[in-house]
Formats: structure tokens, sequence, C-alpha cells
């Protein structure tokens, strides 16, 4: 079999070409819109239409890899990502652009979540953290980076290689996967629960997309709010149909595991903080200091920096002081830094900045990790792919819900002023109250038991394995 190293760099490359996928055209509208024959304003459905995907499909995601095989629906995920991203470089129109960004919406909602399933059934469970170290850094680094090399590329180039680009990493993803990761599947494997997949589907859609819209002054707070309460009330729905679905397609069971229950939960609220900032930090060095987009994207990029510094410490840091300390400890120190960028300001020296960016990119890519890898201490083999569905769920729930809330801070800061014109000073509230709800993570983590991912950790000797002769999670 193949190296931990090796399979979790296969699985990252994947999700870091997903997560910056998800951002690298914010900046190239414009350019896109003109080619195409239609207004930036209209081609914001193109950034909609791919978030709405995501949400709709990504519940399908552990079923699926179940009945096929993990490796069988990662290939095909990347292949259909490919098969999108070539859809978007060659449309002519807005109705072929968003048909595309649709399609890469499918592929990308069973990448990262099955990417994920592939790490947990294929690598024992003393080696998790480091793999799950590897796959978090897409994570924090691909929205950083792209919109700053979506400029770079339409800029110096044509904006169709922000897709193009996609195809020689995704063939490379496809070959290596098959050629190194097994295709483990369940040996037995439940009826797929439609009725919950429409209902979670419709929920998710009308939560993430009406959040991720809120306060952005896209569309009509009416028809923001009905999305909202909409998929509010798909969800309760949802929740009262699972409890009487002998194998629903999230299963919310799983929140009875305290090491599940304290990684989604307190993973929403870290992440709702910490998802505010790629939206945040960029428009306040942009509008508020009067940055271009690239010295602005060359800072932000400073946190990517800390974040991939993080991968070699943090098992040691896991080892020595076990999940809970930790994630306690360090949601406290990442919202911190998170909270300390409400004092910057135009006279901020840049290297004051990178400072402050670069610890707090290792802190918080030292937490995601943590995070990642907990939610998986106590699941059986059998609801392992239950399990990926369901965090993923709660991620693209929490980011969605980050952006709202970082936009909505700011419109109250202006509205509490009467000013009409967001300002440098406007941006340093909506910081604080971010920071603020990352650090109520805490709370969550501090209900962990003790030894609570020990194994993991490599801190206590291994228990029996789930079956004979094997220590894998799945």
């Amino acid at each position: 079999m193949a190296s931990v190293r090796l399979v979790s760099l296969i699985v990252a490359v994947a999700l870091f070409m997903e997560n910056m996928d998800a951002t690298v055209i914010a900046t190239s509208l414009p350019a896109i819109a003109t080619d195409i024959g239609t207004s930036p304003l209209a081609l914001k459905l193109a950034v909609t239409s791919y978030l709405l995907s995501l949400a709709v499909f990504i519940p399908a995601s552990g079923w699926t890899a179940d009945r096929f095989g993990a490796r069988t629906v990662f290939r095909a995920a990347i292949a259909v990502f490919v098969v999108g991203s070539i859809g978007c470089a060659m449309s002519g129109s807005l109705t072929d652009f968003v048909a595309a960004r649709i399609v890469q919406g499918i592929g990308g909602a069973m990448m990262t979540p099955v990417g994920r399933l592939v790490l947990v059934r294929s690598i024992p469970k003393r080696e998790l953290v480091n793999a799950m170290a590897w796959v978090t850094i897409p994570a924090l680094i691909g929205p950083v980076v792209g919109p700053p090399v979506g400029g770079f590329i339409t800029t110096y180039f044509s904006w169709h290689w922000i897709f193009l680009i996609n195809v020689p990493i995704g063939l490379v993803g496809i070959v290596l996967a098959s050629r190194y990761i097994e295709n483990v599947r369940a040996e037995q494997h439940d009826p797929f629960d439609f009725t919950g997949m429409l209902l979670a589907g419709v929920g998710i859609a009308g939560l993430a997309f009406g959040l991720s819209v809120l306060g952005l002054d896209y569309l009509p707070l009416w028809i923001v709010l009905t999305m909202i309460g909409g998929g509010a009330v798909f969800t309760f729905a949802y929740v009262l149909h699972a409890r009487r679905t002998a194998a629903p397609v999230l299963d919310l069971t799983l929140f009875a595991l305290p090491t599940f229950r304290a990684s989604v939960l307190g993973g929403f609220m870290f992440r709702l903080g910490i998802g505010a900032m790629p939206f945040l930090l960029p428009l306040m060095l942009q509008i508020g200091f009067n940055m271009t987009p690239f010295q602005s994207g060359m800072i932000t990029f400073s946190s990517a920096i800390g974040a991939m510094g993080m991968k070699a410490v943090v098992p040691r840091i896991l080892k020595r002081y076990g999940f809970r300390r930790v994630l306690m400890v360090n949601a406290l120190l990442s919202s911190v830094f998170l909270a300390a960028c409400a004092a910057f300001s135009p006279q901020t020296p840049v290297a004051a900045m990178i400072t402050v960016l670069l610890i707090g990119g290792f802190l918080r890519s030292a937490e995601f990790t943590s995070i990642n890898t907990i939610a998986y201490a106590d699941v059986d083999a059998r609801r392992m792919s239950r399990a990926t569905s369901l965090t993923s769920v709660g991620q693209q729930l929490s980011l969605a819900a980050g952006v709202a809330v970082g936009a909505l801070a700011v419109e109250l800061t202006l509205h509490f002023k009467g000013a009409n014109v967001i300002g440098a000073s406007d941006f340093a509230p909506a910081f604080l109250v971010v920071g603020l709800i990352s650090a109520a993570s805490f709370l969550a983590f501090a209900q962990l038991p003790e030894d609570a991912g020990a194994e993991l950790a490599q801190r206590a000797a291994a228990p029996a394995p789930t079956e004979p002769g094997d220590d894998r999670i799945g």
C-alpha cells in the first residue's frame, strides 16, 4: 500500500483544486462577463450556483462511496470537476457558464467528503493526525490565494486558464488515485434515502445560499430571508424524518459521540468566525486602505504560509498535550489573532500585519487539523462515510454563515454611524465580533473527556481494533 504521505498528498491536491476554484473567479468576473456578453452582476449566478450545487449533493457522498467504493467515487468526482472546468472555459453565454459551474459543484461536493473518507478508511488511526495536517492546508490557503491567483491569470494570460489549469491537475490526480489508493467500500450498504436527500439537500441549500448572500445586496432582503426560512423548515423536516428512518442520508445519531459532537459543533463556531476572514480582510485592505488587489493578496497570503508551517509541528503538540487542551487553548489564541485584525489601520506597518497573519495562520491550521481529526476518534467503521458527509455539511454551513455575520457586522456599523460609504474603521467591529464567536468554540471543546482521541494523538496504547488484524479506522 502507498505511504501515508503519498495518499494524503493525492487527496490534498484534489481538495486544493476544489477549494481554490470556489473563490478564484471572484476577481475575474468582469473579464468573463465581457467575453460571454453579460454583466458582472448577472455573473454572480455562477458563484451562487456552485455553492448551491455543493450544498445539495454533499449529503449523498457518503452513501455513494459505500455503494461504489471510495476510490471509484473520488476519481469520478475529479473527472466531473474537470469536465465542469472545461465547460466553464468553453462557455459562450451566461447559461452555459452557470450550467458548467453546477457540474463543477457536483464534482466538488463528492470530492471533499470522499477525499477525507479515503484517508480515514485507508490510513491507521495513529497516523491520521499527520494525514489530516496535509489535507487541512488546502482548505485554509485555497480561499486566500484564489482571488490573487485569479487576478494574476486574468491580467497576464486569459481567464480561460483559471479553469483549464484544472485539467492536467485533475488527470494526474485520477492516475495517482488509480495507482495508489485502495477502493475500500462498506461490506454492507443500506438503501438510498431519497426522501432524506431531498429534504436535506433543499434545507442545506437554502441555508447555505441564503446565509452566504445575507448582507451583500446581491438579492432583495425578502428573497434572502425566504431562502433561509425555507431552508430551516426543510432542515427541521429532515430531523423529524431522520428520527424514524433506519439509515438516513445524514446520521444525526453520531452527535451522541462526545468527540464527534465537539468537532462538529465546536468546529461550526470556530469556522464561522474564521470563515469571515477571507471576506473581510481583502475588503478592508482594498476599500479601507486603498491597496490594489495584488497588494492585498500578497498580505493575506502570509496566513497561508503560516498554515503550511503547522504541518510538522501539530502532531508533536497533540502528543504532548492531548486534543482537549490543544483545542481549548488554541481556540482562544487563534481568536485573539483574528480579533487583532481590528487594530489594523492604514498606518499599520505591513510587516506588523504580516506577522499577525502569519502567526494566526499557523494557529488556525493547527486548530482545523485537530478538529478534523477528533471527529473520527470514536466513529465505528460502518458509519464512517456518514460521518464524513455530516462534517462536510457542517463546514459548508459554517463558512456561509461566517460571510453573513461578517457582512452584517459591517452593515450594522455603517447603520449606527449613519454613513453610506465604507471606511477603514468600519471593519474593526466585524473582526471583534467574529473573533468572539470563534472563541466561543472553547465551550464546546471543554466538554471533551480528558483522554479524548488519545490513540489518534499517540498518547496511549491503541485499543483493540474493530476487526481482527486490522487497526484502521474503517
